[in-house]
């Protein structure tokens, strides 16, 4: 049996006969990788569907009214796995760079309720 970090949701604890020990760690491992790097790169945050041909990495934030695989994940991180969405809710005061926005994008902060307007790049 493991317990989960309240902060970051990572698994943590097993016993060396923990049977849910490699589905756990795996999924410990892909979420560092999606989310624990310097940056977060958001490709844009005002589509309301997801897009028809994601590439695998591409991350997203449905927005409101959000429909299809994004129903009822508006303001969440949605990243195309290369086979399907995976969605991680985000804490208030995570940051993300919003590539679609402006020129060189826009730093976005997520505040309660949503996300910020951002700072242009």
């Amino acid at each position: 049996m493991s317990s989960t970090e309240p902060r970051s949701g990572i698994k943590y604890g097993w016993s060396p006969t923990t049977e849910n020990f490699s589905a756990e760690m795996d999924a410990n491992l892909l979420m560092l990788g999606r989310l624990a790097m310097p940056n977060l790169y958001i490709k844009d945050r005002t589509l309301t569907a997801p897009p028809g041909s994601p590439a695998a990495g591409d991350a997203y934030i449905p927005a409101a009214t959000a429909t299809g695989a994004w129903a009822g994940k508006e303001n969440q991180i949605a990243i195309w796995s290369g086979s399907a969405w995976v969605f991680y809710p985000a804490a208030t005061g995570w940051l993300a760079v919003a590539t679609a926005e402006g020129t060189n994008g826009k730093l976005i902060v997520k505040v309660s309720g949503g996300w910020s307007a951002g700072i242009s790049l």
